[in-house]
């Protein structure tokens, strides 16, 4: 007699997730999956149909890319979830791919190694990451060389040493302005910083002068090599700009997946550390942006965006909820990393809005 089982079942015996298993329900890609009431059931001896995910992967993925730099607020730890809602096929087949606030570019670099859109667009306000950014692209040999001797030199040294070496090189970075001419060496210091400094931060004083204290790791790896080359590679076909996210407008249609990670609305009042730019990106920045996804999500593109969820702190809080009511809000666990009161680091909920 044949047997069923649930979708959730199913999810954990094909190491997928549930809203996969329901997709490929109601794609009719399971033989004998049934509905019952509102829950799908399946056959308990039925197949994991080819997703076409894992093909396009297959046929594209020659190394996996991964970010050069730490970015506090990165979504490393969240790259998983935000994957599953990039459309697979029939009317959603999109060509192009874009992230107007990239930062460390975690989801950036697992969509360039392993999907085949035909065109990105990546942008960013900070002068500094878009020219990092900019750098890998253009000047990798001068890159290289320049990040390989400051390894060469900082290793060795011990912690007065090393100290010395880390605040010279900072107040070179704060003192060299940024140009075509000293775009390899500021992006050099840039790297070198961040794989420097306490917890990857990057934080600008009121006068726009990097102020980063030196962080304590033993052995960091200031040039990696082979990924800097690899997305080298990679970037060649990527768009690159520096400049407000609604640049991007231009370049987003309806064959245009979006992803938004903006500056999270801080959730408690000594949390908005993370600023990168001396203008903070308060609500009103909060609700210009909740335009700007209202009007790509007019022009057809599919989007998500990432926020932080402000009933971690205040169950009452409805600032996104009401923000985004015509869209879908999904809460998703991630982990707090950055807290100067250990016990403060843990488990909190994160916002991933789409439509």
């Amino acid at each position: 007699m044949l047997s069923y089982i649930s979708a959730r079942e199913v999810a954990e015996k094909w190491n997928i997730s549930q809203r996969r298993v329901a997709i490929l329900c109601s794609e009719d890609r399971i033989k004998g999956a049934m509905m019952v009431g509102n829950m799908w059931i399946i056959p308990s001896n039925a197949e994991k149909p080819i997703d076409k995910r894992t093909v396009r992967f297959e046929k594209t993925h020659k190394t996996e890319l991964k970010p050069f730099i730490k970015w506090v607020g990165g979504k490393g730890q969240l790259v998983d979830e935000i994957e599953k809602m990039i459309p697979d096929g029939g009317d959603r087949d999109l060509a192009k791919y874009a992230e107007p606030m990239v930062g460390g570019g975690a989801l950036f670099f697992r969509v360039l190694s392993r999907y085949n859109f035909k065109e990105f667009y990546i942008s960013d306000i900070n002068a500094e990451l878009i020219n990092a950014y900019t750098a890998v692209k253009k000047n990798i040999e001068e890159l290289i060389v320049r990040l390989k001797d400051m390894e060469m030199a900082f290793l060795p040294l011990d912690d007065n040493g090393r100290k010395y070496f880390y605040y010279n090189v900072r107040d070179k970075f704060n003192t060299v302005i940024l140009n075509d001419a000293t775009s390899a060496e500021k992006a050099a210091y840039f790297i070198f910083l961040n794989r420097t400094c306490f917890n990857g931060l990057y934080r600008v004083n009121r006068k726009g002068l990097f102020n980063v204290p030196m962080g304590s790791y033993k052995n960091p790896t200031i040039c990696d090599e082979e990924n800097l080359r690899n997305i080298h590679n990679a970037l060649q076909n990527v768009t690159i700009v520096c400049g407000d996210y609604t640049l991007s407008k231009s370049f987003i249609d309806n064959k245009t997946f979006v992803y938004i990670d903006p500056p999270y609305r801080p959730i408690s009042e000594t949390s908005a550390f993370t600023s990168y730019n001396v203008d903070a990106f308060d609500d009103d920045e909060q609700m210009r942006l909740a335009k700007f996804i209202d009007e790509i999500n007019a022009a057809g593109a599919k989007i998500v965006l990432s926020n932080s969820d402000p009933k971690n702190v205040n169950p009452e809080d409805n600032f996104f909820d009401d923000l985004y009511k015509s869209y879908r809000i999904h809460r998703v666990t991630a982990t707090r990393m950055i807290n100067s009161n250990a016990e403060k680091r843990g488990k909190i909920s994160e916002l991933l809005i789409s439509n």
